[in-house]
């Protein structure tokens, strides 16, 4: 929880995910005031809002204002760089200016106006000008890097002569001689061919790796074939730095295209849309919208949302990736069209680039509208809201204080798990959360893990494990879980003193309503369509349902990555079932394992020299 003395910000840190991304801190008032990137969202934003926040005096300032985030998952480090860059420019975020002691963002200007461009870096555009090309801002570390890069790649010149004025006046410097600069100061260089230079150094800034490339993997085989061996080795070295730039950089859409993805995600009551912009193959802008679901058909929710969009768009590309192929498409195309003043085509992508995008703008329509769940609602108020109308629809005796839900997890007979999350006042209580590894029960027996799980916890409850008694039980599932748990409670006689209810979903595996020890159905999903309260009470329930579902999968996985990495041992020639169980026990896991000498493991109990160097050739084959 991070507060001001008067009102707290649940930052909910365990669901932001460790891809890179852009993120943006709001105020109270919903205003951005900070853009940032990160390589890893959680790690970045821990720094912000972990138990010891790290930053300067103005930093600390910034946090202290934040009362909400959200953020962007992208696929690279360039596209989360340039996205920031945009954002910035978008909102101007008093903090981003602070934070960087008002120097501003640099750019980079080339002045393809002269006869000899130049390489410069400024802090704003100059209108007077005419022809230069500007890219950025950037934050002047990134732009360091920038020039680095692009030193590395063409012959640039880094001294400080004016051209033509300074033609044949001295010796060409070391540059020219490595052959890192064509020389133009040497008077032999027509201004055409140093032009060719300046202008790959502007496609290099636009994105427009795979033409650079190109040309290079050809003037390198133009001077091998010429025999001039040198020359090639300095096109091949240019080629290579290249290629690892572009490796590095990850960049997942290379299209020379401009396209906007529209991606929606619905639960709970509500619908999220997430635009993203691809402009020459660079996602560099995010919008996020939140609307109420009141039922109707995913195919008029986006033709609504893309009407309703567009006429106030600053611009619009050429083509719109959708998901559902919608009825009156060519007329929502000619509407957008009219509005664009250029075709614009929507498009269902099936596969390659487009459907990558697409599902990064779902995904993260998913991301928002899970973390908007989570917290159910921006305020306190609507919690307890929430929490007053789950007491009347449950007939509890009072506010439940304390809700435990518990979920199992398999795949088939193996790894078998079950997790309990607990919610304190409505909010999610993560200290509290504990995993179970079905020990029991034999074969694929959710009723069964359920008993056991529950006979565990509550075995045990007074501990410092389980310090506190629930008041109210949520089961991940209908009357069969709801029976399990009821069976549970009987035998140890809380029956009377822990409630007990349902979560049930509909066809879609979505949180549909509750279902009460009678078996008696409650409906939240259409009750919320048109009553607030109720929407803040289906929040809730979906919130806990959701939470206990991702907590006991995620313990499944990890139980099924240690097994089936465990009997990976057996895939090693020479050792079997038998083998495996002593270096798992003399050794304890399979990371010592891997990290034990020759020598180490030939001094385990049966096994030989050469067992010792299959293993450790086994571990070590990549390195």
């Amino acid at each position: 929880m991070i507060g001001d003395g008067t009102s707290t910000f649940d930052a909910r840190l365990d669901i932001v995910p460790t891809d890179p991304g852009v993120y943006l801190m709001k105020d109270a008032s919903d205003s951005v005031i900070y853009v940032g990137k990160a390589k890893n969202l959680r790690n970045r934003l821990r720094s912000y809002f972990g138990k010891n926040p790290k930053g300067n005096a103005k930093v600390m300032a910034m946090i202290s204002h934040v009362a909400d985030f959200e953020y962007v998952v992208v696929a690279s480090e360039l596209e989360a760089l340039l996205l920031e860059c945009n954002l910035i420019k978008r909102y101007q975020p008093h903090y981003n200016i602070l934070l960087r002691d008002d120097k501003g963002f640099p750019y980079v200007c080339i002045t393809m106006q002269e006869e000899y461009p130049r390489i410069m870096k400024v802090f704003r555009p100059d209108k007077n000008m005419v022809g230069a090309k500007y890219y950025g801002p950037y934050l002047s570390g990134d732009l360091f890097c920038a020039l680095q890069a692009l030193r590395d790649i063409f012959p640039t010149k880094t001294c400080k002569k004016v051209l033509p004025r300074d033609i044949g006046k001295e010796r060409p410097c070391l540059n020219y001689h490595i052959g890192r600069c064509v020389g133009p100061c040497r008077g032999d260089v027509p201004s055409s061919e140093y032009r060719k230079v300046m202008e790959d150094i502007c496609r290099f800034f636009e994105g427009k790796y795979d033409g650079i490339l190109k040309d290079l993997q050809t003037q390198m085989e133009e001077a091998s074939e010429a025999l001039d061996f040198e020359k090639a080795a300095v096109y091949r070295d240019r080629l290579s730095a290249l290629t690892q730039l572009m490796a590095g950089q990850n960049v997942s859409f290379p299209r020379e295209s401009d396209r906007d993805a529209v991606g929606f995600f619905r639960d709970a009551g509500e619908m999220c849309f997430r635009k993203l912009e691809l402009r020459s193959g660079r996602i560099i802008g995010s919008s996020t919208y939140f609307l109420k679901d009141e039922g109707e058909s995913e195919e008029s929710l986006l033709e609504a949302f893309l009407m309703q969009y567009y006429p106030t768009a600053a611009s619009i590309p050429k083509e719109i990736l959708v998901a559902i192929e919608l009825e009156d498409r060519e007329a929502v195309e000619q509407a957008i069209s009219d509005m664009a003043g250029h075709k614009v085509s929507l498009h269902v992508p099936q596969r390659g680039d487009g459907a990558r995008l697409l599902e990064l703008a779902n995904s993260n329509a998913k991301e928002a509208l899970r973390r908007r769940i989570l917290r159910v609602g921006s305020s306190n108020e609507s919690v307890d809201t929430a929490l007053k109308l789950l007491s009347e629809k449950l007939g509890l005796p009072g506010v439940p204080s304390r809700i435990e839900s518990y979920d199992i997890s398999n795949l088939g007979n193996d790894d078998r798990c079950g997790g309990m999350v607990v919610f304190t006042s409505g909010r999610p209580d993560k200290t509290s959360y504990r995993l179970f590894k079905i020990k029991t029960v034999e074969g694929q027996d959710d009723y069964a893990s359920m008993r056991e799980v529950l006979t565990r916890r509550f075995t045990h409850s007074g501990d410092d494990k389980f310090a506190k008694m629930p008041d109210l039980i949520l089961a991940d599932g209908g009357m069969g879980q709801v029976n399990a748990i009821y069976e549970v409670l009987c035998e140890l006689g809380l029956q009377d003193k822990v409630a007990l209810a349902g979560m049930v979903k509909d066809r879609r595996h979505r949180t549909h309503g509750l279902v009460n020890r009678d078996g008696v159905e409650i409906d939240l999903q259409e009750e919320a369509r048109n009553d607030e309260e109720m929407l803040a009470l289906f929040r809730l329930v979906t919130a806990v349902q959701n939470e206990v579902h991702r907590f006991a999968i995620t313990y499944q996985r990890k139980l099924s990555k240690k097994r089936n990495l465990t009997y990976s041992l057996e895939t090693i020639p020479g050792i079997g079932t038998a083998k495996r169980k002593i270096l798992m026990k003399e050794l304890g896991s399979i990371k010592a394992i891997s990290q034990a000498s020759v020598e180490e493991l030939s001094k385990v109990e049966r096994l030989s020299q050469k067992d010792a160097e299959a293993i450790y050739a086994h571990f070590h084959s990549e390195k």
